[in-house]
């Protein structure tokens, strides 16, 4: 229990330096998205160790479907604008995926044609 306890801390204090660094700099990037990269970093540089955080990310992934629900619910308030601009928040949720899908197809080609020709020599 204190393991979990410890490793909810430490995300706690990503998340508040995070939120503390966009209110102090005024980047214009929610304090969360800031503090997902700010762990990101941490744990590919390995100044964090995965296994730091196992006991208290188990239970929240396993539980994440939970966390939308309330931004399901605030949605629901915005019913109106939906279907008045509808329309105009369809365009660029199509056009971003379709760039995600293609620059991750890309990506993926690339990597792998590179990783097959360097295996030929």
């Amino acid at each position: 229990m204190l393991k979990f306890i410890a490793q909810v801390f430490l995300l706690w204090v990503i998340y508040s330096l995070s939120i503390w660094v966009v209110k102090t700099s005024h980047i214009p990037l929610p304090g969360s998205v800031l503090g997902m990269i700010i762990l990101f970093v941490l744990l590919s540089t390995g100044v964090i160790k995965e296994q730091w955080l196992t006991a208290a990310t188990t239970p929240l992934l396993k539980h994440l479907t939970f966390f939308f629900i309330p931004i399901a619910v605030e949605l629901m308030q915005w019913g109106d604008l939906f279907v008045q601009n509808g329309y105009l928040l369809f365009l660029p949720l199509v056009i971003s995926s379709l760039v995600a899908l293609f620059a991750t197809g890309g990506i993926v080609q690339l990597l792998t044609t590179s990783s097959n020709n360097d295996g030929m020599n």
